[in-house]
């Protein structure tokens, strides 16, 4: 069904007709994108954390379109790098960065922070980095994780809509950074709104789960009838993998790249 669904896109392609002089590209040549959920790769079996600087740096190597990874901001404005809200029951949000000094990852490594995740990510031109910036209960403080993330990013040579793209689930910070960047790719991840209502708000992407997808195939042409960019999150099935290739998504988020690789053969996009 889903496979069916999603193929059926394939045929009913349109051509951009992107608002405002166009939206930034995620891909070419109609060729899908990988991005290495967390920066996996293969994480457990090859002995490397989730969020970890060298589970990017093995992404890196292994030459995958993208790596993401999910960023909190601390109390003392320092950006974690971590999936979750909390590490070993300490709440990011409210506690400063050395609180989480003597936590270590399942590979050994220290909690990263963002500033250690960009020194990696600045080794290699042709990983993008996928930013997820995570939700936070007050605006104020979604706009300065936006700011350190900027911050950052130029700091460390990589403010370059060619190698970084910013997802999220806070409607507040995809529209900030639509304001205040919009030569970025930015997608929301939320998956209550349609393409067409994001981009009225100068919102350019979409990230939106397989459920949501699967209820609404027909958003991916209208990504592409926008100039929007289109991904999906996290499909590790094999099947599932095959049907949103055939359907012309524009990326495909997994943990199991090397998997989404092999079914993508001379379909994945690389960069040049």
């Amino acid at each position: 069904m889903l496979a069916a669904a999603l193929a059926a896109l394939v045929s009913c392609r349109s051509a951009k007709t992107a608002p405002d002089g166009g939206f930034p590209p995620v891909r070419q040549d109609g060729k899908t994108a990988i991005v290495a959920h967390r920066g996996y790769w293969n994480c457990e079996e090859a002995g490397f954390a989730r969020n970890s600087v060298a589970a990017l740096r093995m992404a890196q190597e292994a030459g995958f379109w993208g790596s993401e990874f999910d960023v909190h901001l601390a109390a003392d404005d320092v950006v974690v790098v971590n999936h979750d809200d909390s590490r070993d029951g300490i709440l990011i949000r409210d506690h400063a960065y050395a609180d989480l000094a003597g936590i270590r990852l399942e590979n050994g490594e220290p909690v990263p922070t963002l500033d250690d995740y960009l020194a990696q990510g600045a080794k290699s031109k042709t990983t993008v980095l996928v930013l997820e910036l995570k939700s936070h209960p007050d605006a104020a403080r979604e706009d300065r994780l936006v700011e350190r993330c900027f911050e950052g990013l130029k700091a460390h040579g990589l403010f370059d809509p060619s190698r970084v793209i910013f997802i999220s689930f806070s409607l507040h910070m995809c529209e900030k950074i639509a304001a205040e960047a919009p030569q970025f790719v930015c997608q929301y991840l939320n998956g209550e709104l349609s393409p067409a209502q994001l981009a009225g708000k100068g919102i350019n992407g979409i990230d939106y789960n397989e459920g949501v997808l699967a209820r609404h195939p027909e958003y991916v042409a209208q990504c592409d009838s926008l100039g929007m960019s289109s991904n999906v999150w996290t499909v590790n099935d094999p099947d599932r993998i095959d049907a949103f290739i055939a359907g012309g998504i524009h990326a495909v988020t997994t943990d199991v790249p090397m998997t989404a690789r092999a079914r993508l053969g001379e379909k994945e996009f690389r960069k040049k």
